[in-house]
């Protein structure tokens, strides 16, 4: 699968949804792509999903006892409902799980959750009418969002409390997100001329049962990791030549020898990003004998033969992240097309199957090794950034980046250049690595002991975006950094690939000439990285 998972779609995309065939890449551009077409319900899912409530209107009718329809939720289901209370017994629960906290998630991750849950539910085997799917599709094309608290989900009997917050806005309760504005939801629909729904035996379980919402988080952590592992390389490569590092490091060789293909990926990267350049040092300069030295003593080297593992292996961290993101993406993948609910109907045996497929172990699992490898991404790039502004590391470099003025003078007790850059990277850092504790080695004994070994996926999911955010932010940092010792060494002097990503930066950020705010800079390159254009820029597509 392609690392690019960001903005691949055409603005008029439309899919078809319930054919088993969603990717990332379309969850991510409908996330982040209000104009994105959802077009319709696909005919094979409608006929599915038809037949599958037919099933379930049987069941009831034979009075079999079924999970969430005609019994309780949890260890209340030894106590069989009547028939004439299975509505009321959605409703109920809807209503005792809006319980949620925190901040509200953003229009990115509740659309992504929206498009997974609608997915899940056209595969046909959670009874839901196709009406209910449809209004959720609609709600999604109009941009209407519910609000959804970030916190209160387990991960284990489903994304629970987040989903009921999508499942009560479509009855026309709660408050959603349109225009711009916060919208009383009943309100919200009428306006873009939708009508709410009643919902129905077993319909409110189905919204809420299943992994959609860490689903949404995830999808978006591992696109924008993605192009995280691109600027690392195009850090890595513009670190050699400001540092005038040693190319030799990423040859092929070397690589080969132990060849994990993202490792192998990233050494090939920073070198095509290299090439050309008349900074970076080759082997047989580094190693050049010395006629100088004597049978019995020594002589200084003026170049050291080996650079600092922040740059010699950073095709070593960067590739882990790579590979990583190679056997994530398959989980994902299987995941945003499974149905991910219970109990599930299936039409062929004309059974009920009660198990646990709204267990969120895969996205927790997948997502807490994104995160590693993203916050120890993130410590590499900080260690980089510390050699670049130091000048005692930093190969003649000027304290912390602070240009020479015309008299020679760079006033560095008057100016500080990266210094503040430096730090904040450092806390930025030090965040990332703290968070990336797994969160999936926490799992709590809740609800009465019925869900007593709880996944923790969506904790993990959203600890994953905000390693990867405060990652796009400490890449930022260097990238700034980079280009700034680029242009003190002369920038002209840069690889074919370095110098494309060079003039990327500068077109949305200067030359530090004196101190400024920069926090706006940090931001601007964030961006500049999330949404793929640096590494469009710079490194051709394979």
């Amino acid at each position: 699968m392609p690392d690019a998972t960001t903005n691949e779609l055409a603005e008029d995309t439309e899919l078809a949804v319930g054919t088993d065939t969603l990717t990332i890449t379309e969850t991510v551009c409908v996330a982040r792509n209000p104009r994105a077409r959802i077009a319709r319900l696909h005919e094979g899912a409608v006929a599915r999903m038809n037949d599958s409530v037919a099933l379930k209107h049987r069941l009831i009718a034979s009075r079999q006892p079924i999970y969430g329809v005609t019994t309780g939720f949890g260890d209340s289901c030894i106590r069989q409902i009547s028939p004439g209370k299975v509505i009321e017994l959605q409703r109920n629960l809807v209503n005792y799980h809006l319980n949620g906290s925190g901040p509200a998630a953003t229009s990115e991750v509740v659309r992504a959750t929206m498009l997974v849950r609608a997915n899940c539910l056209a595969r046909g085997y959670s009874s839901v009418r196709p009406e209910v799917v449809r209004l959720l599709l609609d709600c999604l094309n109009a941009d209407i969002l519910p609000v959804i608290p970030e916190r209160g989900s387990v991960g284990a009997s489903g994304d629970l409390v987040p989903l009921c917050y999508l499942a009560n806005m479509l009855t026309g309760a709660g408050e959603a997100r349109f225009r711009g504005a916060l919208w009383p939801a009943e309100r919200a629909l009428a306006e873009a001329g939708l009508r709410s729904v009643v919902l129905e035996a077993k319909e409110a379980l189905a919204l809420i049962n299943g992994t959609s919402f860490m689903s949404g988080f995830a999808v978006l952590a591992a696109a924008d990791a993605a192009e995280l592992a691109a600027a690392a390389d195009v850090c890595a490569a513009l670190a050699v030549e400001v540092l005038l590092g040693n190319r030799g490091h990423f040859d092929a060789v070397i690589h080969a020898q132990k060849p994990h293909p993202g490792q192998m990926r990233s050494a090939a990267r920073i070198r095509a990003l290299l090439a050309g350049s008349g900074l970076a040092r080759d082997h047989p300069q580094v190693l050049a004998a010395n006629p100088e030295l004597g049978d019995q003593g020594y002589v200084q080297l003026t170049h050291p033969i080996q650079d600092r593992y922040s740059v010699r292996c950073a095709p070593h961290v960067t590739g882990v992240l790579l590979d990583t993101l190679d056997w994530v993406r398959p989980w994902l993948h299987t995941e945003i097309n499974s149905t991910n609910d219970n109990p599930l109907f299936d039409v062929d045996t004309q059974n009920v199957y009660n198990g646990g497929n709204f267990y969120g172990g895969h996205v927790g699992q997948a997502m807490d090794a994104l995160k590693i490898a993203v916050a120890s991404l993130g410590d590499l790039v900080d260690r980089q950034l510390a050699l670049v502004v130091d000048e005692k590391f930093n190969r003649g470099l000027t304290p912390n980046l602070i240009p020479r003025f015309a008299d020679d003078d760079y006033q560095a007790g008057l100016h500080h250049g990266f210094k503040g850059m430096q730090l904040a990277c450092s806390a930025l850092a030090a965040e990332a690595l703290k968070l990336a504790t797994p969160a999936t080695t926490f799992s709590r004994s809740t609800e009465a002991h019925n869900q007593d070994k709880v996944s923790m996926g969506t904790i993990a999911a959203r600890d994953a975006r905000t390693i990867v955010e405060l990652v796009q932010n400490i890449t930022a940092i260097h990238l700034a950094a980079l280009c700034q010792a680029a242009e003190l060494r002369g920038a002209d002097q840069l690889g074919r690939g370095t110098l494309a990503a060079f003039r990327a930066v500068r077109k949305h950020v200067a030359f530090l000439d004196t101190d400024r705010q920069m926090d706006s800079d940090i931001a601007t390159l964030a961006e500049l990285i999330r949404s793929g254009e640096l590494r469009r820029a710079c490194i051709e597509e394979g």
